[in-house]
């Protein structure tokens, strides 16, 4: 049973959150790689997320190496690598995308590819065209489906941080006619 002003979610829509969140993750994992060698904790975190998207169920091993990742992301010793990290574990976590009608579960969706855009522009010594590039890139893989889910949430608002202002614009463009048929 569903409570006034939520909805369901079907276990393909939640694959095709994951696998929105996770190639984004992907794109800056090798980031975090090179700032803490060693450390698979992120890349643990998108194997989860692909293992989901491809099929198997999902379970605890993508909450656990969310969390891992996030861990991660406390300790990396950069701002890139931090978000790099935070990306993987959102990557996992969008298995979990609660189906409550509040804005902050949008972060499930898009908080990985404004991590990457961010990542993009940080190691592009701050070019705004590197991160511009990225977030052209980011709504043109969002397929109808994803944004058909993103629009059952609140739209976020802009937050005080640059990877929530990201979000925030990300989300307001697939809203608004930015998705994927405005890429071509």
């Amino acid at each position: 049973m569903t409570a006034p002003g939520d909805f369901e979610l079907t276990t393909d829509e939640l694959r095709e959150v994951a696998r929105y969140a996770v190639r984004h993750a992907e794109d800056v994992l090798a980031v975090y790689e090179r700032a803490v060698p060693g450390d698979g904790r992120p890349r643990a975190a998108v194997d989860a997320a692909w293992t989901f998207v491809r099929g198997a169920a999902r379970t605890k091993l993508q909450r656990v190496a969310s969390l891992e990742a996030h861990r991660a992301a406390r300790s990396a010793p950069t701002e890139s690598a931090r978000l790099a990290a935070r990306a993987a574990g959102d990557a996992a976590a969008a298995a979990y995308l609660h189906p409550l009608a509040k804005a902050t579960q949008v972060g499930h969706i898009l908080r990985a590819a404004a991590n990457a855009a961010r990542v993009a522009e940080l190691e592009a010594g701050g070019d705004e065209s590197v991160r511009q590039a990225l977030l052209d890139r980011s709504r043109g893989l969002a397929t109808p489906e994803l944004v058909d889910v993103l629009r059952r949430y609140p739209p976020v608002t802009g937050g005080g941080g640059r990877v929530a202002r990201l979000m925030s614009a990300l989300d307001h463009d697939l809203r608004h006619g930015g998705g994927p048929e405005a890429a071509s």
